[in-house]
């Protein structure tokens, strides 16, 4: 999508995290977190990723030290839009709010170790065999999803983020990560099955991608999608945000966090 959408004034900004706003699972830097914190003083914000509620708050939230002010300024969207959170005031002083969930698409227990066991049935049959060295978990239960993280779900927390988004990347070229989406959506056709992150395949209820979450914030926060403008790093056929052109909304694709910097920039100069 051409900058020129910059022009519009957005009343809502939707940023995909991994990939765009951090390094994929890493914590935004200091330049990152001062200008999403001066964004947030102008526009509301949205922020839609794959990853579970607890990985926003340690990643990112956590970095950025914002006033309850300003966190009511900002929507999270967990799971691929699975969850939704929004902060609250509190009764009594600001102080005293915190964040609460609007909705959860929670799958079943049956649901769920169904996931998990054709998981383990597709590795068998494709003859995947894991890396010799894996970091954490390999399928994570989140609720409301299934996700597979082929190098382990700590391997950045653990190596760091230049080290372990190499490996998340070198693993993204061999292809697995489509094979193993394709054989789990012909086995789970109920459900949806797609690549996530570099080296993730998620599983979630039918309908439920970044473009349902675009939809989610037009109904909860009653902005038109034509008031948004969406920025995230797989903008593309296959990539994880591809789905929300489908709703209409305007978008930018950035190669990484560094050019997302130079569009909250342009962002905060037209404001």
């Amino acid at each position: 999508m051409a900058e020129n959408k910059l022009t519009f004034n957005k009343k809502l900004i939707v940023f995909d995290l991994d990939g765009t706003l951090t390094e994929s699972k890493a914590s935004p830097d200091k330049e990152m977190a001062r200008l999403f914190t001066q964004l947030l003083g102008q526009k509301k914000i949205a922020v839609i990723s794959g990853g579970r509620y607890e990985q926003f708050q340690d990643q990112f939230l956590e970095h950025l030290h914002l006033s309850p002010a300003l966190m009511r300024n900002l929507w999270l969207f967990p799971t691929t839009a699975t969850s939704m959170y929004e902060y609250r005031k509190g009764p009594g002083s600001a102080s005293q709010g915190g964040w609460r969930r609007v909705y959860a698409h929670m799958l079943p227990l049956k649901t769920r170790r169904k996931i998990i066991k054709t998981f383990n049935d597709v590795f068998k049959e494709l003859g995947y065999q894991h890396p010799k060295k894996v970091y954490g978990e390999l399928i994570q239960d989140r609720g409301t999803q299934i996700a597979f993280t082929a190098v382990g779900q700590d391997i950045v927390e653990q190596l760091g983020a230049k080290r372990g988004v190499a490996i998340k990347l070198a693993f993204r070229k061999t292809g697995w990560r489509e094979k193993i989406a394709a054989a789990m959506q012909k086995k789970l056709p109920e459900l949806e099955a797609k690549a996530g992150g570099y080296s993730t395949v998620d599983v979630v209820r039918k309908g439920i991608d970044k473009g349902y979450g675009i939809l989610q914030i037009q109904k909860h926060l009653h902005i038109p999608i034509k008031d948004m403008i969406f920025i995230g790093d797989q903008i593309v056929p296959g990539g994880n945000d591809y789905a929300v052109v489908k709703t209409g909304v305007d978008y930018i694709q950035v190669p990484g966090p560094k050019e997302a910097k130079q569009v909250i920039k342009k962002l905060l100069a037209k404001v």
